[in-house]
């Protein structure tokens, strides 16, 4: 069975591999982005189980959550998750020293800042993206945290807003920030535009610019940056570590979690984690759940985050069809692990055969596949 673990020293082998050695330094060589509904402790704890180097971040939450809201609530999370990231919204640097301190108290290794969401409900509040436009402001707020807290403070930023795309606006505001005592910069290489259209879009509309990271590398070279925005897979990793000091990957890794798997060996030097297999990770996620389900919260919070765990397998989408199958939420998960593995053979198998040119037998196959994920529900009474 596989277990979590919690963060150690770094400790590399393998010298052969090409990890350059001033980069092996960095602990933000390789993080996994924060990413609002998404990246809660659930999601944090399955990612974890596939790699035990990558740097994990929470969703963003706002200083007025953390002042005037449950504290634990937004904050708890599981050790094994170590090294996490708190990452917090906001703009006045009491409030956010103060924010800080929780997360230091907390246990957090680091404290974000988010200056690059664009949504309009955050621009209300007068924080995310908006924050680029008030440099000085977002220095006051790091000085602020650092003054508060031992943790690393670090800042996550767009390139530009709306329609400013000169290089001598980032520039300048890294500058400024960094005259704030803020030594790592995570640069989405988009701008945020901030009227007419959605956060979604405002991840695939604006045009990427890498090149503008590297540059800023160039330009502060004691400084730390790490890139986002478009990294696909382990080559575009690759890519940007020759220039850059870190990666951090948003979507990719949260919908195909398994690339994570080998993250460590390839990224790091670091042994792989020992007997992991995708049935591995099921098999202790369900676990979890069942963990869950005891204390009360519905293992569905945590299931959501693991659909993507066996895409690229035959079956995969029966598979996801099971663990989403809302009538056997009232089920252990256990059961619905069982079901949704027996689809995914028989699926596999009707695959096999249809390749080996068995035609006729796909049809019962992929019958028992569908009975297989609804054989509890049929016994309900």
């Amino acid at each position: 069975m596989l277990t979590p673990f919690a963060h150690g020293a770094l400790v590399f082998t393998n010298p052969g591999k090409k990890v350059p050695a001033v980069r092996q330094l960095s602990e933000w060589r390789l993080c996994i982005a924060p990413m609002m509904d998404w990246t809660d402790r659930h999601c944090r704890y399955f990612h974890r189980l596939l790699t035990k180097r990558a740097r994990l971040y929470t969703e963003m939450v706002t200083t007025g959550a953390l002042l005037h809201g449950d504290v634990a609530r937004h904050l708890d999370f599981d050790r094994v998750e170590q090294p996490v990231a708190l990452q917090l919204g906001g703009s006045d640097p009491a409030d956010l020293a103060a924010c800080a301190r929780l997360g230091e108290r907390w246990g957090y290794a680091e404290i974000n800042l988010n200056c690059g969401c664009p949504s309009e409900r955050v621009q209300r509040g007068a924080f995310g993206a908006c924050l680029m436009a008030e440099p000085a402001l977002v220095a006051d707020c790091v000085r602020a945290m650092r003054d508060a807290v031992a943790i690393p403070i670090t800042v996550k930023h767009r390139i530009g807003i709306d329609r400013i795309d000169s290089y001598a606006f980032v520039r300048d505001f890294v500058g400024t920030v960094a005259e704030g005592g803020c030594q790592i910069f995570i640069v989405h290489a988009r701008n945020a535009w901030l009227h007419g259209i959605s956060p979604k879009e405002n991840r695939e509309l604006p045009p990427l610019r890498h090149d503008v990271v590297v540059a800023l590398k160039k330009d502060f070279p004691a400084l730390a940056f790490v890139v986002n925005g478009g990294i696909r897979d382990a080559d575009d990793i690759d890519r940007h570590l020759d220039a850059v000091d870190g990666v951090m990957v948003g979507r990719a890794a949260y919908h195909q979690p398994w690339d994570l798997a080998g993250w460590d060996e390839r990224f790091f030097a670091a042994p792989p984690v020992a007997a992991l297999s995708r049935d591995d990770a099921e098999d202790t996620m369900v676990e979890y759940m069942a963990r869950l389900g005891a204390a009360g919260e519905p293992w569905s919070h945590a299931s959501r985050h693991i659909l993507g765990l066996r895409n690229g397998q035959p079956g995969a989408r029966r598979w996801r069809q099971v663990w989403s199958d809302a009538r056997l939420k009232g089920e252990a998960p256990a059961t619905v692990s069982r079901l949704a593995r027996q689809a995914l053979g028989s699926t596999a198998a009707a695959e096999a055969g249809r390749l080996a040119g068995h035609a006729a037998s796909t049809t019962p196959t992929s019958a028992s596949a569908n009975a297989a994920a609804c054989a509890v529900v049929n016994s309900s009474p």
